[in-house]
């Protein structure tokens, strides 16, 4: 019996050769369970080894086989040849510069992610003779659905602010800072708010949302971002308020 096939259609760029992308289609033998990472190591190994592209675990964990699948941000691994009628289309994803055909630059997404300081900057240092910082589960539990984050990508192919303005900090970036900020054990949110009420920060999110419907790992980053916009507005209207006068004394 003949197998199955399924065209699939790669967006291909070669900036050593290439003047422009270009798609290129591939006869490709699938079953119910061929992913689209399966299909492009089956045309990297079998039909064109100048195919590039990126992925590691092929288990939704590492984040790098982020594409532009049937027009949508997915990961390779986690999407199914099966679940398409006709062709199915792989592009790089949106919003990033194109190293290579399917391999794109994260260096300013990279860059993003550093500048909120995704480490912990302790209330209050203590010696290594104090101990260890100790957290309760409920308080590890505020935090957890935004660790989750695999750095994939596809909230900034996702997202329309992102690829009208590229300085946009973004919503993973937000959403990472949003970790930080919320576990018990950290001081550093004062800081990392000038990031969240800069022009560049929460406010230029338009709430579509889309971000957090690609999400490969319902870490919701959408989400931070709206709660952020209300704690900056907060802290805004709370600087206008009168301070408790100290004791002993006027303010």
């Amino acid at each position: 019996m003949k197998p199955q096939t399924k065209t699939v259609a790669v967006l291909r760029y070669r900036p050593e050769q290439d003047k422009e992308p270009f798609w290129q289609d591939y006869e490709v033998p699938f079953a119910e369970d061929t992913s689209v990472l399966a299909a492009l190591n089956y045309i990297k190994d079998e039909l064109d080894g100048t195919l590039s592209f990126r992925w590691s675990c092929r288990q939704a964990i590492c984040g790098s086989c982020g594409l532009m699948i049937g027009g949508k941000p997915r990961l390779a691994c986690k999407t199914f040849l099966r679940d398409f009628e006709g062709k199915v289309t792989v592009e790089a994803l949106a919003h990033f510069p194109i190293e290579r055909d399917l391999v794109v630059v994260m260096d300013d997404f990279i860059a993003k992610l550093e500048r909120v300081k995704p480490w912990l900057m302790p209330r209050e240092e203590r010696a290594p003779e104090d101990g260890e910082y100790r957290q309760t589960p409920q308080e590890m539990s505020l935090y957890e659905q935004f660790a989750g984050c695999i750095n994939c990508g596809l909230c900034y192919a996702a997202c329309p602010q992102v690829g009208l303005n590229p300085n946009f900090l973004g919503p993973g970036a937000i959403a990472l800072l949003h970790r930080y900020n919320l576990d018990s054990r950290d001081g550093g949110s004062e800081e990392r708010m000038k990031l969240i009420s800069a022009e560049l920060g929460v406010f230029n999110c338009t709430a579509v949302g889309y971000c957090s419907a690609v999400c490969p790992k319902i870490v919701d980053p959408a989400n931070a971002v709206n709660v952020n916009k209300m704690n900056s507005a907060r802290d805004y209207f709370f600087r206008f308020l009168p301070r408790p006068a100290p004791k002993g004394g006027c303010q």
